[in-house]
């Protein structure tokens, strides 16, 4: 079973080892504050309080055993860029690294991030694209040609089969899941 870290325990990072605790994978935590470290101890594998900076410590805190280390510490740049490349050091083979500007994700990639994300970002064009097209549940960008929905079908088109619809000659839509309601009814 793949081992995780979360370094940085602000909303991002907490939310990130809630649901990876949820999923039931190991998770160690890390972050400085000792507050923040108290407040998800109970539901992780391992929490621990240090500097993320120190690579003593960071070897420590059993993080060189883990598979993937999430660096969500956005804001504080200098220590986000340290921390990433201490883990490069370590030998991580996943690193993902919270970035808030281009050149910061520049920066990260250089020194060892295997992924960059953008929460505020990525949250902001996912709510514009659910308020632009009310029948969109879900919207994930794949690349510039390609995005992957999930749309909530019309009254008029439930019953019909996807043949019928012909969403890939009316629209160059690709159906690759239908999810279906199963109604149960009352006794």
């Amino acid at each position: 079973m793949r081992q995780f870290a979360v370094i940085g325990l602000g909303r991002f990072g907490r939310k990130v080892a809630e649901t990876l605790a949820k999923k039931g994978v190991p998770v160690i935590v890390i972050d400085s504050d000792p507050e923040l470290v108290s407040k998800v101890s109970d539901f992780v594998t391992k929490a621990v309080q240090i500097d993320s900076t120190d690579e003593q410590s960071l070897v420590a805190s059993g993080v060189k055993d883990v598979d993937v280390a999430v660096v969500s510490m956005g804001e504080d740049i200098e220590s986000s860029i340290l921390t990433t490349a201490l883990l490069k050091n370590l030998n991580i083979k996943e690193i993902v690294a919270r970035a808030c500007t281009p050149l910061h994700a520049q920066i990260l990639k250089m020194v060892g991030a295997t992924r960059v994300v953008y929460p505020e970002e990525d949250m902001g064009i996912r709510v514009a694209n659910s308020i632009l097209s009310p029948g969109v549940l879900e919207y994930i960008e794949l690349g510039a040609d390609y995005t992957l929905a999930e749309i909530e079908a019309k009254s008029k088109d439930i019953g019909r089969t996807i043949n019928e619809l012909d969403l890939k000659a009316k629209y160059g839509i690709n159906v690759i899941i239908v999810k279906r309601r199963i109604f149960e009814a009352r006794e």
